[in-house]
């Protein structure tokens, strides 16, 4: 795999190849490739004329979002979303990232019988398959998953499907999939809810430290996020980190239930 430095001069620079359409996407996803200096990689691109208007986000605006999200994550220092850019393409300005290969994600979150989840793992939400049997939706306790949930509490991930996370063979989980974080109400809509209300850990406590610096009046990565979030979607993204620092807990759902996107997978 590149180095992510590497992969993110190719994916600006590089001449983008389109190789099919990922169908199963909402909003235009195409699959492409993009070469340069000798080198070639697969990637993602979502071009904006592609993106299907919300009654909630803005038009337009879902791939900023998923490059404001690759840049809290570099912030952050954990490595969770792929090299993530804004570039033309032969459909116009999107969103452009690094392709993942991937393998399954059982041993992470599952479908699961009731009375069959693993010790160690979090039951999220139950239900009946279409077989009639109880089932629940659950993941493990793992430090990835959960740095992924801190990533979604300051991006205000709306749609933390299990479909979203991609672990290679290596074992670096990476997440997918940020347009529709940042915005200015609560929406915080994740599978990954086992670790409600639990303290942070100290390495969260300073990785959301640095971020709160990075994100000081002035600073790139405030200037950064500003050129593709509004002004109250910045103060607010500010807001969630010092709530996070000030509680020194993973947020509880809202209610009674735990919002969760839908389908989960």
């Amino acid at each position: 795999m590149l180095d992510p430095a590497e992969a993110l001069v190719l994916l600006a620079t590089g001449e983008m190849q389109i190789e099919g359409r990922l169908v199963d996407a909402s909003n235009a996803t195409l699959l492409a490739s993009v070469t340069a200096d000798g080198l070639t990689a697969a990637c993602v691109y979502k071009p904006v004329r592609g993106e299907r208007p919300l009654w909630d986000f803005p038009d337009g605006t879902l791939a900023g979002r998923e490059v404001s999200a690759y840049l809290v994550d570099q912030a952050l220092g954990w490595d969770l979303v792929p090299p993530t850019l804004l570039r033309d393409g032969p459909f116009g300005p999107g969103m452009c990232q690094l392709w993942i290969e991937s393998e399954p994600l059982e041993e992470l979150v599952d479908l699961l019988p009731e009375n069959r989840v693993p010790t160690g793992w979090f039951p999220v939400f139950g239900g009946v398959d279409g077989g009639g049997r109880d089932v629940v939706v659950a993941h493990a306790d793992d430090v990835r998953l959960r740095r992924l949930a801190v990533l979604d509490a300051v991006t205000n991930n709306a749609d933390r499907k299990g479909g979203h996370l991609l672990l290679t063979a290596e074992g670096h989980l990476y997440g997918v999939d940020h347009g529709l974080c940042f915005h200015e109400e609560n929406k915080l809509r994740t599978l990954l809810w086992g670790w409600g209300g639990e303290p942070l850990a100290d390495d969260e406590v300073a990785a959301l430290t640095r971020l709160r610096g990075e994100l000081a009046d002035g600073e790139p990565l405030e200037q950064a996020l500003s050129e593709h979030l509004t002004v109250t979607e910045v103060r607010t993204t500010i807001r969630r980190v010092e709530r996070l620092l000030r509680t020194g807990r993973l947020p509880n759902p809202s209610g009674h239930r735990h919002a969760v996107p839908w389908p989960p997978f």
